[in-house]
């Protein structure tokens, strides 16, 4: 199956390194990222997994939690914990899925066979709280992925589940933000009471809402 964006988030039970969990059970009504390895003691994930533990505290202060899969089993997993540790002065405190059946892998489309191996692709998900798939990343294996992008659409799309804006090219938490076509002009003062430019009648900009 492929998963497209606005699609539920396939449930599944697995072993992690922190036990037993049911996907949703676990993710509760939490934002979830969601990332794929091909496989552990591999260079570039090691680092990725090292930077995602080190934002722990801006995740959490997002409402946020980690969560990554590869098709090694736990005591491999276990073992790469440990250098990640080591190598990237950090403390990994997410959970590591195994999948050597690659079951979770197929579910969520994490296998290409136009790849380069049949391991998992390295993929990234952001699931809403509404077990929703918002967000779907594939990086190449010798590209690491830049979680300050993921933070950024994280803000992205915690603030545009709330508001009627949008976000513009390049925006960060803080920033204007572009008020959606749905809304007349006219109605824009009383929706955002922080005021309004109008570039275009298409395109007009509003201060982030929420701040």
């Amino acid at each position: 199956m492929s998963i497209q964006l606005g699609d539920n988030a396939p449930n599944f039970k697995a072993i992690t390194t922190e036990g037993e969990i049911d996907f949703h059970e676990w993710s509760g009504d939490s934002w979830i990222i969601l990332m794929s390895h091909p496989g552990d003691f591999t260079p570039v994930c090691t680092t990725e997994l090292g930077r995602a533990a080190s934002l722990s505290e801006e995740f959490k202060r997002r409402n946020a939690k980690t969560i990554a899969i590869s098709v090694d089993g736990v005591d491999s997993h276990s073992a790469w914990i440990g250098d990640i540790n080591e190598t990237q002065n950090t403390k990994v405190n997410f959970p590591l899925i195994a999948d050597p059946s690659r079951e979770i892998a197929t579910l969520y489309d994490m296998i290409h066979p136009n790849a380069d191996n049949t391991n998992t692709v390295r993929t990234l998900f952001i699931i809403g709280p509404d077990k929703k798939v918002k967000l779907s990343l594939a990086y190449p294996p010798s590209t690491g992925r830049n979680f300050q992008e993921i933070l950024r659409v994280l803000d992205s799309l915690q603030l545009t589940a709330h508001y009627q804006v949008a976000t513009p090219a390049d925006w960060n938490h803080g920033e204007d933000c572009v008020v959606i076509p749905a809304i007349k002009t006219e109605d824009i003062s009383t929706k955002f009471p922080k005021g309004y430019t109008e570039i275009k009648p298409y395109l007009r900009t509003t201060p982030q809402p929420n701040i």
